[in-house]
């Protein structure tokens, strides 16, 4: 108990001072991102991850708390995961590529022997979905980080439920980390986390929790996952149906997520980071219960329908549509011409 104080306490630290070290380095380097015409570097992830898996390993290899088996396989599938997201920040990398990257690192975790091959190859698909879905959350300042919290936290309260006390320790120090991180990207940012940090805080939680409810009965773990990552299924959802079914917005990166969809409402950076962590925080909390088995499985419906609302809702507002290229300026002779070709 005294660790995992400890432990949380120096990832926050520690995550702040290394982000905002590495702001400068990442500009430099030109590994940034463009957020509202300004760009942002892309420092936090490599300080999230470097942070979360430091501590953890310091603590393990120390004899101070040995975190038992599997724990070293889980953060070094995590960490692979971060390097391939790495890999797309620097440079471009097709969405297929980072696909079957987070399956072979999900299979690796995945514990088959109580899942079996079919539940098994379904929690290997989830883990790559959340884990997806996190990096798409990280299309406003604040979001993913925000949201990441609130995850790791109520995934590790379904893993120190079941006594996986190492698993807990983990999702701590992510959620601590996440939190120092967040000191720089709260909107507006001066750190993103880029895709290196939001697989990470996607995959670890999702492949704890699949361990947590390795054992338990199909549909009560599907509302416990659901209910988990119900922020992230929700913008995957709205994404979907607007490039399915609204004009102007199908193209890939179309401004057509929950932040976006908030701030043509009015609502503020600092007000979606709240409201859309508040939402998560209700998916998690009903989770947390329904592992504990203080609720039914049946809560988790709720939870679904009041997803299903608010994207409907959402899908009602004309998103902004920000122009796919820069016009290149014509030269006077070519101006001249197209006068005369036109009349």
């Amino acid at each position: 108990m005294l660790y995992g104080i400890a432990a949380a306490t120096s990832a926050l630290l520690l995550s702040a001072v290394l982000a905002a070290l590495l702001r400068a380095p990442a500009l430099r380097l030109g590994l940034t991102d463009r957020r509202r015409q300004r760009k942002v570097p892309l420092a936090g992830g490599v300080a999230v991850v470097g942070v979360t898996v430091l501590v953890v390993v310091v603590g393990d290899r120390s004899g101070v708390a040995p975190l038992g088996d599997g724990i070293g396989r889980l953060v070094g599938a995590a960490a692979g995961v971060a390097v391939l997201g790495l890999l797309a920040d620097v440079w471009r990398v097709k969405p297929r590529v980072l696909v079957v990257g987070t399956a072979v690192a999900a299979a690796f975790v995945v514990p088959y022997e109580e899942t079996g091959l079919a539940g098994g190859v379904l929690a290997v698909g989830w883990i790559v979905f959340v884990a997806l879905g996190f990096r798409a959350l990280d299309h406003a300042d604040g979001l993913a980080g925000g949201v990441g919290i609130v995850t790791a936290f109520g995934g590790g309260l379904c893993a120190a439920a079941e006594v996986m006390d190492g698993p807990a320790v983990v999702l701590s120090v992510l959620a601590a980390s996440l939190a120092g991180f967040l000191m720089h990207n709260w909107p507006p940012a001066r750190v993103g986390l880029g895709s290196c940090g939001s697989l990470f805080a996607g995959f670890l939680p999702a492949a704890v929790v699949v361990t947590a409810r390795a054992g338990y009965g199909l549909a009560d773990s599907a509302a416990v996952l659901v209910s988990l990552t119900l922020l992230v299924g929700a913008d995957v959802l709205l994404v979907l149906l607007s490039r399915r079914f609204v004009r102007g917005v199908r193209r890939r990166g179309g401004p057509d997520h929950l932040g976006h969809r908030l701030r043509q409402v009015g609502v503020t950076p600092q007000g979606i980071v709240v409201v859309l962590g508040a939402g998560a925080f209700s998916g998690v909390l009903v989770a947390v219960l329904v592992h504990l088995g203080t609720i039914a499985a049946s809560g988790a419906l709720w939870g679904v329908g009041g997803v299903l609302v608010a994207v409907f809702a959402l899908l009602r507002i004309k998103p902004g549509i920000k122009p796919s290229s820069t016009p290149r300026p014509t030269s006077p002779q070519v101006g001249a011409q197209l006068r005369v070709r036109n009349g």
